[in-house]
């Protein structure tokens, strides 16, 4: 069994002329990346591995997912490919996945996560939102392999209010 939680990143902010890679979190994005974080504790495996993206929005966001789960900070997997918008190339990493990862939880963008939960969970999602978890599992022990899999939760911060 292979579970896959993919978080995009929270509400980032277009203020400053910054490349899109090094925008930061706006102040919502970070309340609700606390929001979501808090309630998706009881959905989490008990030992995973965080990877995320290198753009600022999604390190910001991995952070604070990382510190409201007591994850260390250091044990996260930043790396510059998750900074895609392309269905394919996120799959293309996820289905290069160590084998020895049971548990994966991924911080990334837009498009790349609806498209992905849409074709391999059972859920169609119309737009994971910023700060959207989705919990995905797939009957497999092999990431190269995953398939059709189930979406186990989805939390979205428009959910919480």
């Amino acid at each position: 069994m292979k579970n896959l939680i993919l978080i995009r990143h929270a509400k980032s902010s277009w203020d400053a002329p910054l490349r899109d890679f090094d925008r930061p979190l706006m102040q919502r994005g970070i309340k609700d990346a606390h929001e979501v974080a808090g309630h998706c504790l009881q959905f989490l495996p008990h030992q995973y591995q965080i990877f995320s993206s290198a753009a600022k929005r999604a390190k910001e966001t991995a952070i604070i997912f990382a510190q409201n789960f007591s994850y260390p900070i250091e044990s996260i997997l930043f790396d510059e490919a998750l900074y895609t918008f392309d269905m394919r190339k996120l799959e293309d990493i996820i289905k290069s996945f160590a084998n020895s990862y049971n548990n994966v939880i991924l911080f990334g963008h837009n498009e790349a996560i609806t498209n992905f939960v849409n074709k391999f969970g059972d859920i169609f999602i119309d737009n994971v939102s910023t700060s959207g978890f989705v919990s995905l599992q797939f009957d497999t022990e092999d990431w190269s392999l995953i398939q059709k899999g189930k979406t186990k939760k989805v939390i979205f911060p428009k959910d919480l209010n």
